[in-house]
């Protein structure tokens, strides 16, 4: 997938909060060295050098264009551009970050082993994902892929992410591993302005990519164009022509 800074920082106070309150419930202590794993244009990576002064604080993400904001907001940290899939470094970490990452890549019951097994002891994985794939915004995503003249073009598209667990297998996941696991769920309700349009705004820049990405221009905005008369059936606006669009996301952080 192609991704755009630009695009993704356009909600960038909404989408830094999670970042946000994932690294609140980190537990306390001194960090030497910290990975930001999918750190994006940099303002997760951000938040992680002002809570971890003094700590090597490092960034990486498979998007080029992210990576090049990421320097240019932080040009005294390191960022590399990387398939956090193939992510090899043995470490050992203090602090492994992946916030709204991890459900890009499959088989979590050994990525989630071997990302606590790059942890120092005492250091923490800290994982935030969108657990989205059931919202009306993402079914119709996957309904119009499949029934609009790109349906052969887009028939891979649904299977790029994959579906967050129930909480109960991600602490069983970790906590052979760990001596601390700490799973939850937040659902956020952005108010987004612009009616329906603001909505597919919001996703243009994270679920949507998928589905864009194989399309001409042409094939684009014939997509789009259904999505948005879809979505403001599903996502209706409030008096002020706001849409209050709910957001669940599952959080965890396992301490080795």
């Amino acid at each position: 997938m192609t991704w755009s800074a630009k695009q993704y920082v356009t909600f960038e106070q909404e989408r830094t909060r999670p970042a946000r309150d994932l690294l609140a419930a980190i537990p306390p202590g001194q960090a030497r060295s910290v990975i930001d794993l999918g750190c994006g244009p940099g303002n997760s990576t951000e938040l992680l050098v002002e809570h971890f002064p003094g700590a090597a604080v490092r960034g990486l993400d498979s998007s080029s264009d992210m990576i090049q904001a990421a320097r240019q907001r932080l040009p005294e940290v390191t960022f590399d551009t990387a398939d956090i899939g193939q992510w090899d470094e043995p470490g050992p970490f203090d602090v492994i970050f992946a916030n709204a990452v991890l459900q890009w890549l499959p088989d979590h019951a050994t990525l989630l082993p071997s990302l606590v097994s790059k942890l120092a002891q005492g250091g923490s994985l800290a994982i935030q994902m969108p657990d989205t794939l059931h919202q009306p915004s993402h079914r119709l995503m996957r309904e119009i892929a499949a029934n609009g003249p790109w349906a052969s073009q887009l028939a891979g598209a649904a299977d790029t992410r994959t579906e967050v667990a129930d909480a109960s297998l991600y602490y069983s996941i970790l906590k052979p591993h760990c001596t601390r696991v700490d799973v939850w769920r937040t659902t956020y309700h952005h108010p987004l302005a612009g009616g329906a349009a603001g909505v597919v705004e919001w996703f243009k820049g994270s679920g949507l990519r998928p589905f864009l990405d194989p399309l001409d221009e042409v094939q684009r905005g014939q997509y789009l164009e259904q999505y948005l008369n879809a979505v403001e059936q599903a996502y209706p606006a409030l008096d002020d022509g706001t849409v209050l669009l709910p957001f669940p996301r599952v959080f965890m952080v396992a301490t080795r």
